[in-house]
């Protein structure tokens, strides 16, 4: 993964591309026991062209592939990893994009979202394998419960945050 982490810093030193996150379960591995994962999502601002209201890979796909990249599918092969790249789909990617922490990957460094921003993606996305994230993330403690709150509060996400409670953290009445 090391590799694939030179290359992201690479690009945004070139400006390819902007500030970016790691998210997704390659991002929860920075808190979290690792789990098994395919990709790497990386969540990263991308120029727009003057002309059109448009975001567009262009500018990844020709930076990646004249060095001997493979696209596969919706992925970028980057050492051994396929990599998503991913523009923000609303404000809440962006806040994660901007708040990422610096971490290090073997003397690398790497953007990474907060635990915070991580679950309430998972809790935004909403399918089981997230919801089962969200619990690793509770059960292992590394949240900060009143910037959690905050940041749901922020993006609207408190009526999801209340159901998956009911759902998955209230044990089960008579």
């Amino acid at each position: 993964m090391k590799d694939t982490f030179i290359v992201l810093n690479q690009m945004r030193a070139a400006g390819v591309i902007g500030r970016y996150a790691i998210g997704g379960a390659v991002g929860a591995t920075f808190y979290l026991e690792p789990v098994a994962t395919l990709d790497v999502d990386v969540f990263v601002l991308l120029s727009q062209a003057a002309s059109s209201p448009l975001l567009t890979l262009g500018p990844v796909y020709d930076y990646l592939l004249p060095r001997g990249y493979k696209a596969e599918g919706e992925y970028l092969i980057i050492g051994d990893w396929p990599v998503q790249f991913l523009p923000p789909a609303g404000p809440l990617e962006e806040e994660a994009i901007a708040e990422a922490v610096a971490q290090q990957v073997e003397g690398v460094p790497v953007w990474v979202m907060t635990a915070e921003h991580l679950v309430a993606i998972a809790l935004k996305t909403g399918r089981a394998k997230d919801y089962a994230r969200i619990l690793q993330f509770i059960e292992t403690g590394v949240l900060d419960a009143a910037k959690l709150d905050a940041l749901l509060a922020r993006h609207s996400l408190l009526d999801k945050w209340e159901t998956f409670g009911k759902r998955f953290l209230i044990p089960n009445q008579p």
